[in-house]
């Protein structure tokens, strides 16, 4: 228990949608501070949610909230994912009025402990006062992370030999992620399974690339190479329009030339605000790469 009424502990699954209210009033904070419109439904937004704060939930590394002890209200959560060697600070929310008090620090050293992790990675907002924790937890901002939003139109065909991937195909995704970014989603790809559609890309027989799409967000996306990138988002926006999605949007690094050039020519644009890519030192290939989106995690 802290000297303010206030106890930190570790979370249960139970704390799932009370963590999400949090994360809803700090966003919407944030937005209003910054001078944007915060139009996000909050139930709505949580039915889509959902299966992911439950699977961070079972699957988290750390997951620590705060909470008042006259009421038992969550008021802050942080929460962190692992990946072998790649430790991911996954979400860091605290309620207007409690910001700014030391509470971030403590919530941060318990969920993103520095001692963890070779690869220290955060995808992160640009509230400055969180901004400055990023930094003293040993990560460096090193792009810009877009959200680009679109209406889907229909495609006549690609380049790329498409197939439907399967469980069967794990490897596959796999050996491909481990090129692009340097490491694997381990077992995240079977809940991706579950919760989105999964395709393979080949050219002349070989798989070069890979795509999720689903009716809440879209992503990861990986290819070999950077031009790939063209035909594999026609492809999933082609199959966005045929099943009556009226849009989609892609967390595009902004240092990935060809997704973002390709997505402004079809029209999308870039919604604000963008986030920061922050690790504590550089890795992967993400001139290749488009994010798990929403940008909860990479």
């Amino acid at each position: 228990m802290t000297n303010r009424g206030i106890e930190i502990r570790r979370a249960t699954p139970a704390d799932a949608r009370a963590a999400f209210d949090v994360c809803m009033l700090a966003m919407a904070d944030e937005f209003k501070r910054a001078n944007l419109d915060w139009r996000v439904e909050p139930e709505q937004f949580w039915a889509g949610l959902a299966p992911l704060y439950e699977y961070l939930a079972e699957h988290c590394a750390e997951w620590w909230v705060a909470e008042s002890v006259s009421d038992a209200k969550l008021i802050g959560y942080a929460r962190s994912l692992e990946r072998g060697d790649l430790f991911e600070l996954t979400e860091f929310f605290i309620v207007p009025g409690q910001q700014s008090a030391g509470l971030g620090r403590e919530l941060i050293e318990r969920a993103f402990p520095r001692e963890r992790g070779r690869i220290r990675l955060i995808l992160a907002t640009l509230d400055g006062r969180a901004l400055a924790r990023y930094y003293h937890a040993d990560t460096v901002a090193r792009f810009p992370m877009a959200m680009m939003a679109g209406v889907p139109r229909p495609i006549q065909s690609i380049e790329l030999e498409v197939s439907v991937a399967t469980l069967a195909d794990v490897a596959k995704l796999d050996a491909i992620e481990r090129e692009v970014v340097g490491h694997s989603r381990a077992h995240e790809y079977a809940w991706l399974f579950e919760e989105r559609e999964a395709f393979l890309y080949r050219r002349d027989g070989t798989v070069v690339g890979f795509g999720f799409l689903g009716s809440f967000g879209q992503g990861p996306v990986a290819a070999l190479e950077p031009a790939l990138q063209r035909s594999i988002l026609l492809h999933l926006e082609g199959r966005a329009f045929e099943r009556g999605i009226k849009q989609i949007s892609f967390v595009v690094p902004t240092i990935n030339e060809v997704a973002v050039t390709h997505l402004l020519a079809r029209g999308f644009r870039i919604e604000p605000p963008l986030n920061l890519f922050m690790s504590n030192e550089p890795f992967g290939s993400f001139d290749r790469f488009v994010s798990y989106g929403p940008p909860i995690i990479l």
